[in-house]
């Protein structure tokens, strides 16, 4: 057994231990409670830092030069190399996110991802996880459709939702889509009953169409504030309604060129932090890669110090690893470190019907380190396979 001691979690506010058998969290319980004695190679002691579990990324759209939409049979091994990148970026899981693409194409990377998430199951890897794909599209509004390709956008109906994700059900956790579009409610209803989320997104729906949309099951947000109408003290939109909604999430983007830092902060305190928000990279394919410019469907993407835009400079997404949003939000005095921590590890696995940091989960944890002097925070992977013993 392991014991890491001077904790301080998520959640708790007082200094907590962390008792680790083989490779599960067996106990944790505040630090006035005693430590057992153990021999000393047994003790952690991390002094007051942070200790979580590792990065969920929710909205990721490629790495080192693949875009999930373009994925094949043939790029499985390049797959691995992504969650083994992922891994050392800190992130224990994340859901490979298709946008907008020809429906031959959504089939066919939603085969190879069931394939590859099939593998990884049987493999048993120390490795970032594939949890799930995320469907960005194709029932987006044609108004807010960002740098997705107006030509493969779809009206939203059953016939059309079926002929995407028929056979493949049982791997996508999130779709995103406009509510406006789904004027019967169809769609919306459909995904719920099959356990799919439903996240509203790239839509130009009023307060009233998102409520409608929330009432049937809808539970999230995509990259808040883009892609949809800003909050408006007339006319709150989708994200003011999503805002006063109980359980609903809104993912964000913390890079600082999708939202101001400012406005970061008041959606935050709107949102209560991690228990109505979490941070997402909607990294593209680029990440892990140098600044340049990049092919990006039949388009390319100029990268500059971690921004993607389209050579009309209309912003496409990042290449900032989802742990860099961590670090932003304590730089920029957005909110407090645990909450900072919380928007990346916790809220994202509690909006997508996961346990966080908790008795039964895998000791893959991270060690945060806030040297409040220079507003900084740094974070480690904890190896713990050193110092296993035999009980």
């Amino acid at each position: 057994m392991i014991t890491i001691i001077n904790a301080l979690i998520p959640g708790s506010e007082e200094l907590q231990q962390i008792e680790i058998t083989g490779s599960e969290i067996a106990a944790i319980k505040p630090m006035r409670e005693g430590v057992a004695k153990k021999e000393k190679p047994s003790i952690i002691d991390v002094e007051g830092d942070w200790i979580s579990l590792g990065g969920i990324d929710l909205q990721i759209n490629g790495c080192f030069g693949l875009a999930f939409p373009d994925l094949t049979l043939e790029d499985l091994p390049r797959l691995e190399k992504i969650c083994d990148f992922l891994w050392t970026k800190g992130v224990d899981g994340f859901l490979p996110t298709l946008v907008t693409t020809a429906v031959r194409k959504f089939q066919r990377s939603l085969l190879v991802l069931e394939e590859f998430i099939a593998e990884q199951k049987q493999n048993n890897r120390t490795t970032a996880q594939v949890l799930g794909v995320h469907l960005e599209g194709p029932f987006l509004n044609y108004e807010k459709r960002g740098a997705h390709p107006a030509e493969y956008l779809l009206t939203a109906s059953l016939e059309a939702l079926e002929g995407i994700i028929t056979n493949h059900e049982s791997i996508i956790k999130i779709m995103t889509l406009a509510p406006e579009l789904d004027v019967t409610g169809q769609v919306i209803n459909y995904l719920h009953s099959r356990g799919i989320i439903v996240s509203l997104g790239h839509s130009q729906a009023t307060a009233k169409e998102a409520r409608q949309a929330f009432e049937k099951g809808a539970s999230m947000v995509t990259h808040a504030f883009n892609a949809m109408p800003s909050l408006h003290h007339r006319q709150p939109g989708l994200l003011g309604e999503a805002i006063v909604s109980k359980n609903v999430y809104c993912g964000v983007i913390a890079d600082g060129h999708h939202v101001a830092p400012t406005m970061l902060k008041i959606l935050l305190r709107a949102c209560e932090y991690e228990r109505g928000a979490f941070l997402v990279s909607d990294a593209l394919a680029p990440l892990g890669l140098p600044d340049g410019i990049y092919p990006w469907d039949e388009r390319k993407i100029q990268i500059e110090k971690g921004t993607a835009r389209l050579a009309s400079g209309k912003l496409a997404g990042t290449t900032l690893p989802l742990l860099t949003g961590v670090e932003n939000l304590v730089k920029w005095d957005i909110c407090k470190v645990e909450s900072a921590i919380a928007l990346a590890t916790e809220s994202p696995r509690k909006a997508i019907g996961l346990p966080g940091l908790s008795v039964g989960q895998k000791a893959n944890l991270l060690r945060w380190n806030w040297q409040q002097e220079l507003n900084k925070l740094t974070w480690q992977r904890l190896d713990l396979g050193w110092m296993h013993t035999d009980d």
